[in-house]
């Protein structure tokens, strides 16, 4: 018998046995942003892009300052996210992009529980809305993977507005024909020789979709998702929902409105401009959707988590990751620790900080719990939140964080300790992140014996896994 299929018939023995009492299952929210560094909004410490919306749901929530994904790029990150499970369980370590998004290895396999599948059998309406990046085959779209609903794109990014040309919007492309470091200005447009590749063909066999119908024109791409998401609350508000909101800024390419960008005309950085640009509008769009939770007395009984799906590319965006060390595609914490906000005012502390690890995998514990679904999972990774986040009398689990990623990239956080091997070949590191929250000072050498008892526990783990998808 299938995951699946054991699921919905351990699923089916809950509702009938009435633990799933519609009256009480909340509403489940998760915001996504996309290659947000760890010091890009201003509840973290920006300096110059202020976040309000975000901030103000941190003061109506918890606050994670040590909140962890399970891989530095995007799509095994939100093939965890969105399992509960370490994506490695599964042999999925690896991030398609272009044309490797279309391979059948690519994506969520089919035999893993998403989410929102026992949810729609538990009487949710659910829907996701923005970017997926979890294969693009037919058996893998998000209709067939739990999600009534599906406005958006398939692979790992997409242009903000149809085009080209791009004439509402500022753009920044990544251009290597120039001279490294030089940049070229024509009208809105800006090209430059600032990264290690050129721009991406992100639109190539990758349009937007509205479930499977292609969508020839749409609004700036972080506003007509939120406009999107606020209309599936306006149509729902009255069943319990289950929401998505799938955003793709601030990953590349870098585009952004016009009024956006000159909001601020006090940066004299054009490619930082163009991301504050960017960035505003992610924070615009969480202030519009919880103004629609808000507007329909939804907010109390609504869990809703803001993450992102990994750190920022300082080259590419100019993201910071202030105070930590090392950027997407890395396994040092600006790579794996990421914003994180956790808000139920009815249920979980507001304005507070949690010190304490707090994983990604956790959201879908946290939802299956509260919606009376979670003996459709069989093994989840993740833990419920409930209980102890916020709460620091209140334990909370004691358990490592593993990390296992492409070109031998790995990690294991176990109390304050974390070991690294940065790549595959070199020389493991350990660092203690109670006093050296940016890995500065390698204890690799001086602790020897810590060193060995972490590789032991990281390789116990990996056994559990299943060996990485090619």
């Amino acid at each position: 018998m299938t995951r699946k299929a054991i699921a919905s018939l351990l699923l089916s023995v809950t509702i009938l046995a009435g633990f799933a009492d519609a009256d009480e299952q909340p509403n489940l929210i998760l915001i996504i942003a996309d290659d947000l560094g760890y010091g890009e909004t201003s509840m973290m410490g920006c300096p110059d892009i202020p976040t309000p919306h975000i901030d103000a749901l941190a003061d109506r929530g918890v606050r994670c300052t040590s909140g962890y994904v399970t891989s530095s790029y995007c799509s095994p990150s939100r093939a965890g996210m969105l399992t509960g499970r370490y994506q490695s369980r599964f042999g999925y370590d690896h991030n398609p992009v272009g044309d490797k998004n279309l391979l059948e290895t690519a994506g969520v396999p089919d035999s893993e529980l998403l989410f929102a599948e026992p949810l729609v059998e538990a009487g949710y309406q659910t829907a996701l809305i923005g970017k997926w990046h979890l294969g693009a085959t037919p058996s893998k779209h998000p209709n067939q993977r739990g999600f009534k609903e599906f406005w958006g794109f398939l692979h790992e990014g997409h242009y903000y507005v149809p085009g080209p040309p791009y004439d509402e919007v500022w753009t920044m492309l990544r251009d290597r024909s120039l001279e490294k470091g030089q940049r070229t200005i024509d009208g809105k447009n800006v090209r430059g020789n600032y990264a290690p590749i050129n721009e991406p063909l992100y639109d190539k066999h990758n349009p937007v979709l509205n479930e499977t119908v292609t969508v020839e024109t749409f609004d700036y791409l972080t506003d007509e998702i939120t406009s999107r998401s606020v209309d599936f609350v306006e149509r729902h508000h009255q069943s319990p929902f289950a929401l998505v909101v799938s955003y793709n800024a601030v990953h590349s390419p870098m585009q952004a409105r016009l009024d956006d960008v000159e909001s601020f005309s006090h940066i004299s950085d054009i490619q930082r401009r163009i991301f504050a640009g960017m960035t505003v509008a992610l924070d615009r769009g969480v202030g519009e959707i919880t103004r629609c939770l808000e507007k329909h007395n939804l907010r109390e009984n609504t869990l809703l988590v803001f993450v992102s799906d990994n750190g920022g590319p300082t080259k590419e965006l100019t993201s910071r990751n202030t105070p930590l060390r090392g950027e997407k595609g890395s396994v040092y914490e600006g790579g794996l620790r990421v914003p994180m906000i956790w808000s139920m005012p009815s249920r979980l502390p507001t304005g507070v900080s949690e010190d304490r690890p707090v994983l990604s995998l956790d959201v879908v514990a946290t939802f299956a719990e509260m919606a009376g679904v979670s003996s459709a999972f069989e093994e989840l990774d993740g833990v419920n939140l409930d209980g102890w986040l916020g709460r620091p009398n209140n334990a909370a689990p004691n358990r490592p964080i593993f990390w296992r990623m492409t070109h031998g990239k790995r990690a294991i956080r176990v109390g304050n300790y974390k070991w690294i091997q940065p790549r595959r070949g070199v020389e493991p590191e350990l660092y203690d992140l109670e006093s050296d929250i940016g890995e500065s000072v390698n204890l690799a050498k001086d602790r020897p014996d810590v060193i060995f008892q972490l590789s032991e526990v990281w390789s116990a783990i990996n056994e559990m896994m299943a060996p990485p998808m090619l």
